[in-house]
């Protein structure tokens, strides 16, 4: 019942933004500021990739009780298919979710997870296009707008990974590569009440190191306009995750920023001591917007 409060608290927080014309003579901090924020509840999301045995269903149950401590925020964990059924069974106040499914509802594909199965595990949202899919098993943009669309379908909601490589960021192209890459992997029909967008600058996954508060701004930004480009107004209101070693020491900076809507977090999320405080600067920062 808690789980479905926050779910229904954050759905009512989620607005249409009407868009603003630019202007001549803008800066690089405003230079894709076409979309204004308004009302877009916090998403904080755990991905616990290859972690995770039955011994853990404490973590996960903890985590579901500071969820609850913190309604405001939509919480949730992504964890191995071999946990979801378990988890789901003690989540609390988060969701439980996948962290990929396959693009067919079904077939002749050895050691594959259809979103159907993952749906009848238990997850309500799955992961697709994460960087680490993306380079260890050559996923292709249209192989992730596929498994975007197939996980719509089994009634998954989505978090769509997009991000850079250092080398894309040390030419000064990310702004530009991110968003060609996030056109390529939008899914037909996409909107807020079922997708979100995770930016994950690679060379920052489980380094520690992240970008300036300023780069991660100007890519939100960005990220926001290419979406605009291709679904209008509905932009204003779909969801973009900061996911490049988001933890509590840099949560809430993270979280303050304007096209921050939450995090997709890796290390940070296994355990509900290191997971609380990354909750807990999106609620603050939810306290702070109300």
């Amino acid at each position: 019942m808690a789980a479905r409060l926050a779910l229904d608290k954050c759905a009512g927080a989620v607005h249409r933004a009407g868009l603003v014309p630019g202007h001549a003579g803008e800066t690089r901090s405003n230079r894709y500021k076409g979309i204004r924020r308004m009302g877009r509840c916090k998403l904080v999301v755990g991905n616990w990739k290859m972690n995770g045995l039955l011994a853990q269903r404490d973590e996960v149950a903890a985590i579901g009780a500071v969820a609850a401590d913190h309604s405001a925020v939509e919480v949730g964990l992504c964890v191995p298919a071999t946990l979801i059924a378990a988890a789901d069974a003690v989540k609390g106040a988060a969701f439980i979710g996948a962290q990929d499914c396959h693009m067919q509802a079904s077939g002749a594909h050895t050691g594959c997870l259809s979103a159907a199965m993952l749906a009848e595990a238990g997850a309500t949202w799955t992961i697709v296009g994460h960087s680490e899919r993306r380079q260890d098993q050559s996923e292709s943009n249209a192989d992730v707008a596929t498994k975007a669309l197939a996980a719509r379908a089994a009634g998954l909601k989505v978090i769509l990974c997009v991000g850079e490589s250092l080398d894309v960021r040390d030419d000064g192209d990310a702004e530009a590569v991110v968003s060609e890459q996030l056109i390529a992997s939008l899914p037909q029909g996409a909107a807020a009440d079922w997708l979100a967008i995770a930016y994950e600058p690679i060379w920052a996954i489980g380094t520690g190191r992240i970008p300036t508060m300023d780069a991660v701004a100007t890519m939100h930004a960005a990220l926001r306009a290419a979406l605009a480009s291709r679904i209008g107004a509905e932009a204003g209101g779909m969801r973009i995750l900061y996911g490049g070693s988001m933890n509590g020491d840099n949560a809430a900076e993270l979280m303050a920023i304007d096209d921050v809507d939450g995090g997709l977090v890796g290390g940070a999320s296994l355990t509900a001591a290191k997971f609380a405080p990354v909750i807990a600067a999106a609620g603050d920062r939810m306290a702070a917007e109300a």
